[in-house]
């Protein structure tokens, strides 16, 4: 937390992370056109934005995206704002929200999570079918090469599927990404979304962006906000303490 308040502390940071609400998944170039700064300056508060996960990256071919991270912003507002007027407050938020932010075919939701773990066992825990419904609640099945097809399945023995797609990029333990649509919209191009996991080491830790694009509008946006960060959190609380956090099941919405 002391990174996020030192990171706010700079008008410049501040001013970066308004033009990423205003347009998140910005370059370099674009952040700069708008900051009377050089280009040197501008990389160095980036990295202090990073640092405090304010801001996450994803790279497009040559290009670095930069994407706003609400998820320290709303800790600050659970633990000194919204216990005074939490009603009123978040109806605000949700109306300037729908109000600002614009439409656009990047990545609709990115989140970022460090795990004390290897890549490999990062790797596993998102396609591993038990340890999926050790912390998920449901199964991912696959065998996880380019061009087969997963699916996430219930663990109530049903072995009904509430997601299927197409394993689109497998590269063992750095990068995943795959299709997903519901069973009765397979096979409709303009009905699935896109989830891209890439995994990095970063000294003794790991760092795993998730970025959920292709979704199909603010319902879809709100349930993934909400249900991403849970499905990570209890990942990381398996892989670092033996235990999955106690939770209902979560489904990632398919278009």
């Amino acid at each position: 937390m002391d990174q996020v308040f030192k990171a706010l502390a700079d008008e410049t940071r501040r001013q970066l992370l308004d033009r990423l609400h205003a347009h998140s998944g910005q370059t370099l170039g674009e952040l700069c056109a708008h900051i009377d700064m050089t280009r040197q300056s501008v990389t160095q508060h980036l990295a202090v934005l990073e640092a405090a996960n304010l801001v996450s990256t994803v790279r497009r071919g040559r290009e670095k995206l930069h994407y706003l991270n609400p998820v320290p912003l709303h800790e600050i507002q659970e633990r000194w704002i919204d216990k005074f007027e939490r009603p009123r407050l978040r109806a605000l938020s949700a109306l300037k929200r729908r109000a600002e932010e614009p439409m656009t075919d990047k990545p609709s939701y990115v989140y970022v999570i460090y795990i004390q773990s290897t890549p490999e066992k990062v790797w596993d825990a998102l396609t591993d079918a038990d340890l999926t419904a050790a912390y998920w609640g449901h199964s991912n099945v696959s065998d996880w090469q380019p061009g087969s097809r997963w699916e996430h399945r219930r663990t109530d023995g049903s072995g009904i599927a509430d997601v299927v797609g197409t394993v689109v990029e497998s590269e063992r333990p750095t990068r995943l990404v795959a299709t997903w649509a519901a069973p009765e919209d397979e096979g409709q191009d303009d009905r699935y979304s896109r989830v891209t996991y890439d995994i990095r080491q970063q000294a003794e830790i790991v760092r795993l962006t998730v970025t959920h694009e292709d979704l199909a509008d603010e319902g879809e946006l709100g349930q993934v906000s909400s249900g991403w960060p849970v499905v990570l959190s209890s990942l990381k609380s398996l892989l670092e303490t033996g235990a999955p956090l106690p939770r209902e099941p979560w489904v990632v919405p398919s278009r």
